[in-house]
C-alpha cells in the first residue's frame, strides 16, 4: 500500500507493521502499462524514484548497492563468464554493471515490460550508459518462456533481477524455472536471484529459493546480504547457485584489480557478504532435502 501525503511518498508494509517514506518535490510521470502501474517522482534527497505497482523499485542515490551486488559477486565467482543473461532488470542498471567486465562477449536483457526500460532511459539515463554497447541485446517478452527456449549449455551466468515474487514475477521463483536455468547453463555456470530481505524472508522466500535451487541441481547455494535503504527493512540479499562449482570461492585477485569503477563492491565486501548472520545459518543449514536424509 502506498500513500502520497503532504509531499511525502510512503510505501506501507501493512502485514509487517512498517513503512518507508521519501520526501518528494513532484511527480514526473505516471502511466499504466500492459503489466503494471509505473510512477516516477523527483525526491528531495534521493534523486529520482521509480515505483512499480506502488512498490519502490529504485532511486538515483542508492541503486548502485543493488546493481553491483547482483552482478559482480557472480561474475567474479565464475571462472570466465562470456555470455550473461539478465531476466528482468528493465532499468538497465544490472546490464551496465555486467558490461563493465571486458571478458563478457554477449549480454541479454530479457524484460517483460518495455516501458520500464524506456522510462529508465529518460529518467535514469546514467543506468543506460551501456544500452548501445554492441554486446548488449534486448528481448521484451516473457523471461520464463525465453529461458525455456534458449539453447542448452549456452549461458555462463543468469541474473534474475526480478520484482517481488508476485504477479508476473512469481514464476521466476519456481522450481521449474530453476531447472530451465540449470539446462541453459554451461559447466561452471552460476545463477543469481534477488532474494528479498533477510530480516523478513529468511524462513520463507530465501529458504524456498535454497530448497528449489538444490532440487534443480545447484549443489552449491549461498545467500549474500547487503544494505539497500529504500527496500523493506533497509537490508536485502541475492542468492547464488553454482552448477558444479562452490560459490564461496571467487577470483579475488581479479576483483581487486578490476579495470572499472565500483562504489560499493570490492573483495572485502564480497568476503563479508559470504558470512551470513547466525540466524540465517540456523534457518538454512538445517534443511533436509529429499534423498539427503
Amino acid at each position: 500500500m502506498t500513500a502520497l501525503n503532504e509531499g511525502w511518498f510512503t510505501e506501507v508494509f501493512q502485514d509487517k507493521g512498517t513503512a518507508f517514506s521519501l520526501q518528494v518535490k513532484r511527480k514526473l510521470h505516471e502511466e499504466q502499462s500492459q503489466f503494471q502501474k509505473l510512477e516516477i517522482y523527483e525526491t528531495e534527497t534521493f534523486g529520482n524514484l521509480m515505483v512499480l505497482d506502488g512498490c519502490v523499485m529504485l532511486t538515483t542515490r542508492d541503486n548502485f548497492l543493488y546493481h553491483e551486488m547482483m552482478t559482480h559477486p557472480a561474475l567474479f565467482t565464475h571462472r570466465d563468464p562470456k555470455k550473461v543473461v539478465i531476466i528482468g532488470g528493465g532499468d538497465c542498471g544490472t546490464l551496465r554493471e555486467v558490461l563493465k567486465h571486458p571478458g563478457v562477449e554477449e549480454a541479454w536483457q530479457v524484460e517483460i515490460d518495455e516501458r520500464v526500460t524506456r522510462l529508465a532511459e529518460k529518467y535514469f539515463p546514467e543506468l543506460c550508459d551501456a544500452n548501445d554497447d554492441p554486446r548488449a541485446n534486448f528481448f521484451f517478452g516473457d523471461g520464463i518462456q525465453w529461458m525455456r527456449d534458449v539453447e542448452p549449455n549456452s549461458v555462463d551466468v543468469i541474473i534474475i533481477d526480478s520484482t517481488d515474487p508476485v504477479g508476473p514475477a512469481e514464476g521466476l521463483f519456481a522450481l521449474d524455472f530453476y531447472r530451465d536455468c540449470m539446462l541453459a547453463l554451461r559447466d561452471g555456470g552460476i545463477v543469481v536471484q534477488q532474494s528479498e530481505s533477510p530480516l523478513l524472508h529468511t524462513e520463507t522466500i530465501i529458504r524456498d529459493i535454497h530448497e528449489d535451487m538444490k532440487k534443480a541441481g545447484f549443489d552449491h547455494v549461498q545467500t549474500l546480504p547487503f544494505p539497500q535503504p529504500v527496500y523493506p527493512t533497509g537490508w536485502w540479499s541475492c542468492t547464488m547457485g553454482g552448477k558444479d562449482k562452490p560459490v564461496k570461492y571467487f577470483r579475488e585477485e581479479d576483483a581487486a584489480q578490476r579495470p572499472f569503477v565500483t562504489r560499493y563492491y570490492n573483495p572485502g565486501i564480497h568476503h563479508g557478504a559470504l558470512a551470513m548472520p547466525q540466524f540465517m545459518v540456523d534457518a538454512l543449514d538445517d534443511q533436509v532435502l529429499p534423498g539427503e536424509a
